[in-house]
């Protein structure tokens, strides 16, 4: 399925300039011992990275081949892939600590943008779990007619274990959307990605639902 692309306009917030306390005319200049300390020793440290951005994977963290995975929700050349073919790799790969296995999000529309969104808000241990029943059920939440996509995908997540009020809030999170769509949007630039599926098997690019045979000789040509 070739990429389309999702349009995202980064809303620009106008600047809020902080308030300083002025000192009255008539009080006494403040000595070295009390003046403020550097900016940088009251600075507030980093904020912390957003772990529903960690990766997602499977696989030794040892492993000689690392095996990345570019993925939309709403692909069925990804969910050909994953019923066919995935379960092969985990046996005969992942689990003989050959490749570790990671996916990322390069979502084809905004429903798959959403899938994903809801996906990275589970508990890392559900990840595998959740998408693997996404993609095989394309046809009750996705594609099928009449249906509220959004609705189909909260049924989904509250069997995987999250109420509603997370639910809203996730796909309400501007932040998690943006940098969904920025690691898409570098997959793309950077690495050329343009379609799903698509494997960077240590750093050579494998496009295409393949067969297990011809990702087998992918993982031994990358080692």
């Amino acid at each position: 399925m070739r990429r389309r692309i999702l349009l995202a306009t980064l809303a620009i917030l106008p600047a809020v300039p902080s308030l300083a306390q002025t000192p009255s005319p008539s009080a006494p200049a403040p000595s070295p011992a009390d003046a403020a300390p550097p900016a940088s020793a009251s600075a507030d440290p980093t904020p912390a990275p957003d772990l529903r951005m960690a990766e997602r994977s499977l696989g030794s963290a040892d492993a000689k081949v690392v095996v990345n995975e570019w993925f939309s929700l709403t692909c069925s050349h990804c969910a050909d892939f994953q019923k066919t073919t995935f379960p092969t790799v985990k046996a005969k790969l992942i689990d003989t600590g050959r490749v570790r296995y990671v996916w990322r999000d390069f979502p084809l529309d905004q429903v798959a943008l959403a899938a994903a969104m809801i996906s990275r808000a589970l508990p890392a241990e559900r990840y595998e779990a959740f998408i693997t029943t996404l993609l095989a059920t394309q046809d009750r939440w996705a594609f099928a007619r009449g249906v509220n996509s959004t609705e189909e995908l909260a049924k989904i997540a509250a069997l995987a274990g999250m109420p509603r009020k997370t639910f809203d809030a996730t796909l309400a999170d501007e932040g998690l959307r943006m940098a969904i769509l920025n690691a898409q949007d570098e997959a793309d630039k950077v690495l050329k990605v343009a379609s799903t599926p698509t494997f960077v098997i240590n750093g050579r690019l494998l496009p295409g639902a393949v067969t297990f045979d011809a990702f087998d000789r992918a993982v031994t040509d990358a080692t």
